[in-house]
């Protein structure tokens, strides 16, 4: 018989830390928590939680720093929970590591698909030669595309872009991480440069480019493959 995967919150916030209990034990979770970042941190060492949630307004130390620090080591996915909602706050959470974030309140179905996706990405991160969603194959030994099994024609660029984004399935990337890790250092503030890419990207790729269910635009934030 398996064991309950465990899931860290670290929130002060006890009427969010008992809903969420309730929430992901009655859907076949363990859960760890703790009221402060110190305490947090401790219990992401000794209890190897599969998933983080974690609030940035902790009474001790900030969220962002946590997340920093967990980031070092901790490589599971680490969703944000937090009443910060300004786009700023969003996007300085992602560059810093986050997998996802949701702000508060927040409705506890939306929550549990966002698990679900972060611990589907999880799986895509191990090595696999070939990404498979739906009509779509993705060689990243090869670097071939194909589309109902014929084959695509992208350029090099354009094959970055979207393993990158396909290996990080359900993850909000920024605009900044993506110019950086596709294109280099030199290209951050480029973000028309990269719409327009993802909008050649789409014509190839989506069965209909003005209604894209894989190429998923965070608006003002960045890309989201998938779901």
């Amino acid at each position: 018989m398996n064991l309950p995967e465990t899931i860290l919150i670290i929130d002060d916030e006890v009427q969010i830390r008992r809903l969420l209990e309730i929430t992901l034990s009655s859907n076949g979770y363990k859960i760890s928590e703790a009221a402060t970042g110190k305490d947090g941190l401790i219990a992401a060492a000794t209890n190897h939680p599969v998933l983080v949630i974690l609030d940035l307004g902790l009474p001790d130390i900030d969220g962002i720093e946590i997340l920093k620090k967990l980031r070092e080591w901790y490589l599971k996915p680490i969703i944000i929970l937090s009443v910060r909602n300004s786009e700023e706050d969003i996007i300085h959470a992602l560059d810093n590591g986050a997998n996802d974030y949701l702000t508060k309140p927040f409705r506890t179905g939306e929550l549990l698909a966002r698990i679900r996706v972060a611990s589907r990405q999880v799986q895509n991160i191990s090595d696999k030669p070939i990404l498979e969603f739906g009509s779509l194959s993705i060689d990243l030994t090869n670097h071939i595309v194909r589309k109902n099994s014929e084959l695509l024609k992208l350029t090099s660029t354009e094959f970055s872009l979207l393993s990158l984004l396909a290996k990080n399935e359900g993850r909000v990337l920024t605009h900044q991480y993506i110019l950086k890790e596709v294109w280099g250092m030199g290209y951050i503030e480029q973000t028309q440069y990269l719409r327009v890419f993802i909008a050649q990207l789409r014509k190839k790729v989506e069965d209909d480019p003005a209604r894209p269910k894989l190429l998923n635009t965070e608006s003002g934030i960045g890309y989201r493959f998938g779901s």
